[in-house]
């Protein structure tokens, strides 16, 4: 039988893990093409961190090295980005000319750094922080340089602020939130972390909001000015404010896009024969930006590409466990909670642990973990499960070993119990 042919833009980890789990459910339907921008082969982008802070080398991140493609068939070319999509023809073009088609394709073109709008952001010196490229300079600049502006108080730009520290650089970040990490600590936990940041020698500038990037007069940025009036110097620029959706070659193809590549269920878009997956796309009004919802995404979009047709993506429940300079942070669902949540934390300044579990109609709903997250994937079950915990409430701060402990001992008491309520038995023996 003829193989069909499967062309993917985009080399990311979304992308590659769908090519992975199609391969292990049939591999010999298709013959692969695959285009990526970058000059490298598919590499783990969540470990660009630890690369910054010299904890590893680009070698130790690499997913899928060129001998994989190689073994599997696929056809990979790098650096080389796909400008235009033929939907007549049904082939891609890149922006060498070469060009290749397909009978389904996969977008897998991820999203694009948010760069702020201000005057002095195309200056040498300002960067985004997505890829080997921009850590790359960031360690280059390092060796040279002393003073590194952050602008996002997220979890990219406190992993960015950290590396560059490490590497011996004065950093200030700088955030136009009240906290840091809102969109996965609640306020108290935010404050906690900036406190220990600010003790690890990192600087925090909050609310604060940026005006303008000024040229030292040789071209290169030296300082950030800020709406207020003030500034701080800065031989860095490093902006970490949010990603976009990647949807340019989906928009000039003529494919429905809001906020995101529109897909269905089984992350097709408009086009029958063209899938989506990953960061660029939107999939039921959402957008996710987490490894976990991408992998998901694989699998479904792999399970119909095989041509099985039985997966369907719901969207997910999304948790967050991060590892920020040593300090750890989880968070999962609902964990602001309103007027119909009932809320519990626990607090405990000595030993650095916040807790706060938010609980809706007997039901946990969400969860903020900080300093001790040892319990957070048992939380994050029960949010996803949507069990009634109201036979485990009063211990369900306490976490799982104790409340296995409990029904233990609760189990062997009532054991005992009964033991000593049945009635003695006496043997007679006749002589």
């Amino acid at each position: 039988m003829k193989k069909l042919k499967l062309v993917m833009v985009g080399n990311g980890m979304a992308g590659v893990r769908t090519l992975e789990e199609l391969l292990r459910l049939a591999p010999d339907l298709y013959e692969i093409t695959v285009f990526g921008a970058e000059p490298h082969p598919n590499y783990n982008r969540i470990m660009l961190s630890p690369v910054l802070a010299g904890e590893q080398a680009f070698e130790d991140i690499v997913l899928n090295d060129l001998d994989w493609y190689r073994k599997n068939g696929i056809t990979l070319h790098m650096g080389r980005k796909v400008e235009r999509i033929d939907r007549i023809h049904r082939c891609v073009i890149a922006d060498d000319g070469s060009s290749a088609r397909y009978d389904r394709l996969l977008l897998a073109t991820g999203s694009n750094p948010f760069m702020l709008p201000v005057p002095g952001n195309d200056l040498d010196g300002v960067i985004s922080y997505r890829d080997i490229a921009d850590t790359r300079t960031m360690m280059e600049t390092a060796r040279t340089h002393r003073h590194a502006v952050v602008i996002g108080g997220g979890l990219l730009g406190l992993e960015a602020a950290n590396g560059l520290m490490l590497r011996g650089m004065d950093v200030t970040v700088v955030h136009i939130g009240e906290t840091l990490l809102e969109r996965q600590l609640d306020t108290t936990a935010g404050g906690l972390l900036q406190r220990s940041l600010e003790q690890r020698g990192l600087k925090f500038l909050l609310p604060k909001f940026t005006s303008e990037l000024i040229d030292g007069g040789n071209g290169r940025v030296s300082a950030v000015r800020f709406k207020d009036g003030s500034e701080i110097p800065a031989d860095l620029v490093v902006m970490a404010a949010g990603v976009r959706p990647n949807t340019e070659l989906a928009e000039s193809a003529g494919l429905a896009c809001n906020r995101g590549i529109l897909v269905n269920d089984t992350l097709q878009t408009f086009d029958p024969r063209i899938y989506a997956i990953g960061e660029c796309v939107a999939h039921r009004g959402v957008a996710y930006g987490l490894v976990a919802p991408l992998y998901e995404q694989a699998r479904v979009c792999a399970n119909h590409l095989a041509m099985l047709g039985y997966g369907r993506y719901e969207g997910s429940v999304t948790s967050t466990k991060l590892k920020v300079t040593g300090i750890d942070l989880f968070s999962a669902g609902d964990f602001m909670g309103d007027d119909n949540s009932e809320i519990i934390t626990l607090s405990n300044p000595i030993d650095g642990v916040y807790k706060k579990l938010v609980i809706r109609n007997d039901v946990l709903v969400g969860a903020c973990l900080y300093g001790d997250t040892s319990d957070g994937g048992w939380y994050f079950d029960l949010i996803k499960e949507e069990k009634n915990i109201s036979s485990i409430r009063d211990g369900l701060m306490f976490g799982a070993e104790i409340i296995e402990f409990s029904r233990a001992a609760s189990s062997a008491s009532a054991s005992r119990q009964a033991a000593s309520a049945q009635p003695s038995v006496q043997l007679a023996v006749s002589a």
